[in-house]
């Protein structure tokens, strides 16, 4: 019996293949990630970019050593150079320590937004599939509402009804995306609930907190994490669009549409002040939604 137990054993292909000393099977996954990565040069650079912009957030020293708040007079209105590769503004600044500084207080609100939108709005999706009845019809008509508004119009009233401020502003944005998380969260709650593995669960005796949490819960939050890797461009370009408006940071906190809104006046002779802010921001946006089609690629792969 030892002998036919351990035979099969020893003579496993794939336990061959694991304990060859060439290192194929090291090498193989290393290949397989090579080649996907330069069938996708697109994604590797959008990758590249996002890495860049937290890299700005959190350590913008690595980038600059400029004060992004102090002015020489003398160096007015430079245009991109050697010295300031982003040109300086009508006091002297320089516009690439004002960016990238400006890296944190924009990706602080980005983060923010979808982290209200992704919690409000999955609490609010995932109660009303799970409970049903005139729970959901409730919960879905309010989203029904919001859905109603074009959300840069809701964000404005919230904002102008929180008051002005980076995380206020951040609210705003979160709070006029709440019904597209909720929309998802119940549609794949309602697609889990019906799950024979739930049906198993219910009638072994499990609680029904139980079930929602280990059963309905992990399975259906993954599209709605998805939805929150889509929604980061989004909340670049909302929250870019309020500080544009004034209602962000007050001056001199170098937001990026705080950025771009200062530099209008000068575009006649300074083109650089909100060009190159402005170009900042749709790579990040253009980056991050290309990172999300990626990962709803793959999702819709394995599902």
């Amino acid at each position: 019996m030892t002998q036919l137990i351990a035979g099969p054993l020893e003579r496993d292909p794939a336990a061959e293949h694991l304990s060859r000393p060439d290192g194929h099977a090291d090498r193989a996954p290393r290949a397989r990630l090579i080649r996907f990565l330069v069938r996708r040069p697109g994604l590797v650079l959008s990758v590249l970019v996002v890495v860049l912009v937290f890299l700005a957030a959190f350590w913008p020293h690595l980038f600059t050593g400029r004060d992004p708040l102090l002015g020489v007079p003398a160096e007015r209105f430079r245009a991109p150079g050697g010295a300031h590769p982003f040109g300086t503004d009508e006091l002297g600044r320089d516009v690439l320590a004002r960016v990238v500084h400006g890296a944190a207080l924009s990706l602080k609100a980005t983060l923010i937004a979808v982290a209200v939108a992704f919690a409000v709005g999955g609490a609010v999706g995932l109660v009303a599939g799970f409970v049903g009845r005139w729970v959901e019809d409730a919960l879905m008509r309010l989203v029904d509402v919001l859905l109603a508004i074009p959300a840069l119009f809701l964000s404005l009233a919230l904002v102008t009804a929180l008051g002005y401020g980076t995380v206020k502003v951040a609210v705003a944005v979160g709070i006029a995306s709440v019904a597209s998380f909720a929309r998802v969260m119940r549609a794949e709650v309602l697609r889990v609930r019906q799950a024979v593995y739930v049906e198993a669960a219910r009638l072994s005796g499990a609680r029904w907190y139980a079930v929602l949490l280990r059963h309905v819960l992990p399975n259906a939050i993954g599209p709605v994490a998805v939805l929150a890797a889509l929604d980061v461009g989004t909340a670049v370009l909302a929250v870019s669009s309020l500080s544009f408006l004034g209602y962000g940071a007050a001056p001199p906190a170098p937001e990026w549409g705080t950025l771009i809104s200062s530099g209008r006046n000068y575009l006649a002779n300074a083109w650089w002040l909100s060009t190159l802010p402005g170009l900042t921001v749709a790579a990040t946006v253009l980056a991050t939604n290309r990172i999300a089609r990626a990962l709803d690629g793959e999702w819709a792969r394995h599902r």
